[in-house]
C-alpha cells in the first residue's frame, strides 16, 4: 500500500483547486499566510469569491463537521465553506444553507 504525505496531498489539493477556480473565471492563488493559520487565513483566495473563507481538504476520510468548525472559527466575518474531494472524485463544497442563500445576493 502506498502512503502519501498528508501535507503534500493537501498542498496539491490547494493547487488543483486554484487551477479549477481560475479555469472557471475566478483567478485563485494559495494564501501565502496559510502556515500561520487562524482567523482570516483561508487556504485559497479567489478573485470574485472574497466573501468566502475557503478551507480546502483533500482526503479520503474527512470529518466534515470538524472541518466546518475550523472554517467557522477562522472565517473572520467571511462566509465559511469547506471545499473537499476524495481520490478520483469531483470537488464538493459544504457550507451552511443559510450562508449559501446569503452568498447568492450581491
Amino acid at each position: 500500500r502506498l502512503f502519501v504525505n498528508p501535507k503534500r496531498k493537501g498542498s496539491a489539493g490547494e493547487r488543483e483547486l486554484c487551477m479549477w477556480l481560475t479555469a472557471h473565471g475566478y483567478p485563485a492563488r494559495r494564501n501565502e499566510q496559510r502556515y500561520i493559520g487562524g482567523k482570516g487565513n483561508p487556504d485559497v483566495v479567489a478573485e470574485g469569491l472574497e466573501r468566502f473563507h475557503l478551507e480546502v481538504k483533500r482526503m479520503e476520510r474527512l470529518n466534515i463537521h470538524a472541518a466546518m468548525r475550523q472554517a467557522e472559527r477562522d472565517a473572520d466575518g467571511r462566509i465559511p465553506a469547506v471545499v473537499h474531494r476524495r481520490n478520483r472524485a469531483p470537488w464538493l463544497i459544504t457550507m451552511h444553507l443559510e450562508d449559501w442563500i446569503k452568498g447568492q445576493s450581491p
